[in-house]
């Protein structure tokens, strides 16, 4: 039984424990010497080692995706914590408790659900809540909505990430709507709980978060788009033009051609879900990071293009 998670480490901590080898890159030092990168998860998140001795030989033990016993000395540098490691070696998949490895929302997933079938019961469009019954009632589709990531890296890429991300975007959609008129409130709505659900068949996520083959060849709007309109097509009378606009807010909602959006958001209500689902996802993605460094500035972040100021660490609501 795992003992010791990304989460309990320290600096200047001796580190021996299991993780999951969530990717593997090999480099060269000025010198020469060969090194070792390690994308190293538990449930409670991410840390990456460093191997600098050895580093050829080690290589040959493991690959990418095993789960490996890793043995060193927890450092920081440049505010970040990594591991330094010493040894490492494959762990059969029987000696350990997958539970243990995939990151996952601290949240409950049955309760996250159970508020957000709450909300949108609160939809008073009957084929609009038709469509989110008609939803609630696939068991199959739910059980993987319950579970799911909602991205592979940038934001929410845990398990329930995606119900996480949702829960919170609806919410969102409730407090901004208050504040302006003449938005649909249904609408937006719908939009928010279906946006990426797509998702749930773009990932696998049974040992670490991959796409399947569907997802790299479709991606999940295609395929979001498609699972929509079967539903559709199961709900008596439901009007085509209001098929055609929730359609739009699945397409639309990247909010860019550059991200992968077909259409730019061309409705206020996709206007609206592009621009709360971009914060939700940043907001997490930025907060997440500042919790896992050590700093008063985060590393640089890539996707952002710029390092965030966390002071003396997380500040409480409010504060």
């Amino acid at each position: 039984m795992k003992q010791l998670f990304v989460t309990d480490i320290q600096e200047h901590q001796p580190v021996d424990t299991v993780f999951m080898c969530a990717a593997k890159n090999q480099g060269v030092t000025k010198s020469g010497a060969g090194y070792l990168i390690l994308k190293l998860l538990d449930r409670s998140g991410e840390i990456e080692g460093r191997v600098w001795d050895r580093a050829e030989d080690l290589a040959k033990r493991f690959e990418r995706s095993d789960y490996v016993r890793v043995r060193g000395q927890a450092t920081v540098y440049q505010g970040k914590l990594q591991i330094r490691v010493l040894d490492v070696m494959k762990v059969a998949e029987a000696e350990v408790a997958p539970g243990d490895f995939l990151p996952k929302s601290q949240y409950d997933p049955e309760a996250m659900a159970a508020e957000l079938m709450a909300i949108l019961r609160g939809i008073k469009n009957p084929h609009l809540l038709a469509l989110a019954e008609a939803f609630f009632a696939d068991e199959e589709f739910m059980d993987l909505f319950k579970r799911a990531p909602a991205g592979k890296s940038v934001h929410h890429s845990f398990l329930s990430g995606l119900l996480e991300h949702t829960l919170s975007l609806v919410k969102l959609i409730l407090k901004v709507v208050e504040n302006y008129r003449d938005v649909d409130v249904d609408l937006l709505l719908i939009g928010g709980f279906l946006h990426d659900m797509g998702k749930v068949y773009e990932f696998s996520f049974d040992r670490s978060v991959e796409y399947t083959d569907k997802g790299q060849l479709l991606g999940h709007l295609v395929m979001e788009v498609e699972k929509v309109s079967e539903k559709i097509r199961s709900i008596p009378g439901f009007p085509d033009d209001l098929a055609v606009l929730v359609k739009h807010m699945l397409v639309s909602h990247h909010g860019q051609y550059e991200f992968g959006s077909p259409k730019l958001p061309q409705t206020v209500e996709a206007l609206i879900l592009h621009y709360l689902d971009d914060l939700d996802g940043k907001i997490q993605s930025i907060q997440a990071l500042m919790a896992k460094e050590q700093s008063r500035w985060t590393s640089f972040h890539r996707t952002y293009g710029r390092s965030f100021f966390r002071g003396d660490g997380p500040k409480q609501n409010g504060g």
